[in-house]
């Protein structure tokens, strides 16, 4: 998702990709708010500018590498270059035309206006297709490469947390998702796309036709924890370095932890703020450090969770898939702190069970995502918050809250010390 592939005039790649979480684009991000105006690329795209989405990528290469842009045809998405090479077809799916800040949402259409306003040829966006559509086969060179046969049909596919949604039966207004990868997600089901969050979230198309998703990101989540363990803990496993938390109470005994070591998303548009310990003391040891990262992951999750009920939306249930289900004390911290049923599936398959279901509706296997899915997906075990500890953590992140505020401009001030 967000990622930029260029093409030139015979669909060769002119030069290496630039991936979701590559920020140096926050000039360009200045250049679309000077040029567009915040008012008007929130009407048309429902969403900020920020470094990691594709059209702030765009304006590097044509800002840095003029060359380069001028021999561009077309631009893609990474999983629809990878596609292209399987099917000799240009063409990227709605949810992820939605990440790029050039889709209008509300027409479902390339918004003309924000490429001229940028200087941008409309013509190098890809033809636009449903997710579930299929966009042609495979060619003869990839099937004698593979051995698979000529007849195997290829459809468009989705984002990642487009299908993530699919794959975890969030299809329905209602549906919640809790997404813990390498950043985290919580993501809510929108039947439409007229609700305001004045950009605090992002807004995409869903997988489902005519259906949209809001979502707010962690940008290091699991990836704190990978860092943790890397750091402190590098030759134990993180079974081993998990397998004293659940006998540290909720709190950590006063210890708290930002997870913003990369900056942070929702709902804090920052890329200099850093993570932070707070309330240090000599009782703390390697368990309650583990524990305080887990519960400051949480928290800044919590935060998406509270901007979505401040708008109405339901969250009394919470779908948790990715690193987050793999420890049972950290999805009851998830109960605990957001205060809602958190319900692990049975098929931890991830993004292969979602594009599985995506191809059979597609196949015409099953009239809709939401029918395959009912089928396919199902729910192993329900944690529900224990009150005791929800009012403890209640507490205790109102004083996580407070950090962003009184850390912003150490960081800002630490920022010239920084390699």
């Amino acid at each position: 998702m967000h990622g930029l592939v260029l093409l030139d005039e015979n669909n060769s790649v002119l030069r290496n990709a630039i991936l979701w979480n590559d920020v140096r684009t926050t000039k360009e991000c200045e250049e679309i708010y000077k040029r567009v105006g915040k008012k008007k690329l929130l009407d048309i795209t429902k969403n900020l500018a920020l470094e990691g989405f594709t059209l702030p990528k765009i304006l590097w290469v044509k800002n840095n590498e003029p060359k380069i842009f001028k021999k561009v045809k077309k631009f893609l998405l990474p999983k629809d270059y990878v596609r292209y090479k399987i099917t000799g077809e240009i063409h990227t799916d709605y949810s992820d035309a939605a990440g790029t800040l050039l889709l209008n949402q509300t027409t479902k259409q390339w918004s003309r206006e924000i490429c001229e306003l940028l200087n941008i040829d409309p013509l190098i966006c890809p033809s636009l297709i449903n997710s579930h559509e299929k966009v042609g086969t495979v060619t003869h060179h990839v099937a004698e490469i593979t051995k698979l046969s000529t007849t195997t049909s290829v459809f468009a596919g989705a984002t990642d947390n487009a299908c993530g949604a699919i794959g975890s039966n969030v299809l329905e207004n209602g549906k919640v998702l809790a997404s813990i990868g390498t950043s985290g997600v919580i993501l809510s089901y929108e039947e439409s796309n007229n609700k305001d969050f004045n950009g605090k979230v992002h807004y995409f198309n869903h997988a489902v036709p005519d259906a949209y998703y809001t979502m707010g990101v962690t940008l290091s989540a699991g990836h704190s924890m990978a860092w943790f363990k890397n750091t402190f803990a590098p030759n134990v496993s993180y079974q081993q370095l998990l397998s004293e938390i659940e006998y540290i109470p909720a709190e950590s005994n006063g210890l708290l932890f930002t997870s913003y070591i990369v900056g942070e998303r929702t709902p804090h548009v920052d890329s200099n703020i850093r993570g932070s310990f707070i309330g240090i003391d000599t009782s703390h040891d390697m368990k309650y450090f583990t524990r305080a990262v887990l519960e400051g992951i949480t928290f800044s999750l919590n935060e998406s969770i509270e901007i979505f009920r401040r708008n109405g939306n339901r969250m009394d249930t919470i779908v948790s898939i990715g690193g987050g289900t793999k420890n049972n004390t950290w999805l009851q911290i998830q109960a605990d702190i957001f205060e809602a049923q958190i319900a692990k599936l049975t098929n931890e398959q991830g993004s292969g069970m979602r594009a599985a279901i995506l191809a059979a509706v597609g196949c015409g296997w099953y009239k809709t995502l939401k029918k395959c899915a009912s089928i396919l997906i199902n729910t192993h075990t329900v944690y529900y918050p224990k009150q005791e500890n929800s009012k403890k953590y209640k507490e205790l992140y109102s004083l996580y809250q407070e950090i962003y505020g009184n850390t912003k401009h150490l960081d800002e001030r630490l920022k010239n010390f920084r390699y």
